[in-house]
């Protein structure tokens, strides 16, 4: 299957200033694709050009089997774009700003009011629809802010820092609903978001940007084997007992063994290439007389792999 978005050897520049270097990735049908990096990393140019508000410096680029640089208008109808602020016409109701978008976007007069009921109840407005939207929660006003987003049905959903600003029961509600975005509307998002907790559990994917550059792409599965190849696991005893690790050594797929305390003992963390060697691990555990309280597999966060990521770009960068 095609890919929504092929970015390919994309490099802009403002002026003398690089914005971006030679970024290339793909985003899928479907997906929640993460786009990541610090302040001036080029997400924001990058969403800019891919929407066709501009011309890139150099490289190509491909949105929904269209030129954005030829074809931005027609590119920009299969969109929605939600920004770090709700952009709404706050001394209109909910209704009006969704007919008002739907206007706008070129939905038809016949199916504008049933599209704007339609999201209202998708995203529980209905008691509220008729309430001037400068009355409502921050909260509330982002649920809106996504609705105006998706009022032409887009292919393409862009949201930027969609949870900034939220107190946390307003931000889990809108993460709620853009983790069924895709499933129930079948949109491509694509997430711009500092809040990398909030990555890890929304995104299928994500690109992980350093200044002007691209750094990684890829599941958190796929970084994490490329930051920390393998994962540990922690081994936790009823009681002490007097383990042989030369023996936990030789299973194979076992890459180290760290002593949490000295013998007999009670806990130790054991560096595996994967999770089918658990099984293993735990057995010969047992078959020693050990007694498994605990075996817990401890993978690093996509926060790790993010800063890991950063890191190796600083020391490179400074050599």
């Amino acid at each position: 299957m095609q890919p929504v978005i092929e970015v390919s050897h994309l490099s802009h520049r403002y002026g003398n200033r690089p914005a971006l270097d030679d970024v290339s990735f793909e985003v899928r049908a479907g997906e929640v694709f993460g786009l990541l990096g610090p302040n001036g990393a080029g997400k924001t140019t990058t969403i800019r050009l891919i929407n066709g508000l501009f011309e890139p410096s150099a490289g190509k680029l491909r949105v929904l089997g269209m030129d954005p640089v030829t074809q931005g208008e027609a590119v920009r109808h299969k969109t929605g774009v939600l920004t770090e602020t709700p952009a709404l016409y706050e001394r209109l109701t909910a209704r009006q700003n969704l007919q008002f978008f739907a206007t706008v976007s070129g939905v038809p007069a016949d199916q504008s009011k049933a599209r704007a009921q339609q999201l209202l109840e998708y995203f529980e407005l209905t008691d509220r629809a008729d309430d001037r939207a400068g009355t409502f929660s921050k909260g509330m006003k982002q649920r809106l802010a996504l609705a105006r987003a998706l009022i032409h049905n887009p292919e393409l959903v862009f949201l930027d820092e969609p949870t900034a600003a939220l107190d946390p029961e307003a931000a889990l509600q809108v993460r709620d609903w853009i983790a069924t975005i895709s499933r129930r509307e079948g949109n491509t998002v694509i997430l711009c978001t500092h809040i990398l907790s909030e990555a890890e559990r929304l995104c299928d994917r994500v690109a992980v940007m350093g200044p002007g550059r691209l750094l990684a792409v890829g599941t958190l599965d796929e970084l994490r084997h490329r930051v920390a190849p393998g994962l540990w696991l922690h081994v936790e005893l009823w009681q002490p007992c007097a383990l042989r690790r030369a023996a936990l050594a030789q299973i194979p797929g076992v890459l180290s063994i760290e002593a949490v305390d000295g013998q007999p003992v009670r806990s130790l963390r054991v560096q595996i290439a994967g999770e089918d060697v658990v099984p293993q691990v735990a057995a010969e555990v047992v078959a020693q007389g050990g007694q498994l309280f605990r075996l817990q597999p401890d993978q690093i966060s996509l926060e790790e792999v993010y800063f890991r990521l950063q890191d190796s770009q600083h020391k490179a960068g400074a050599k």
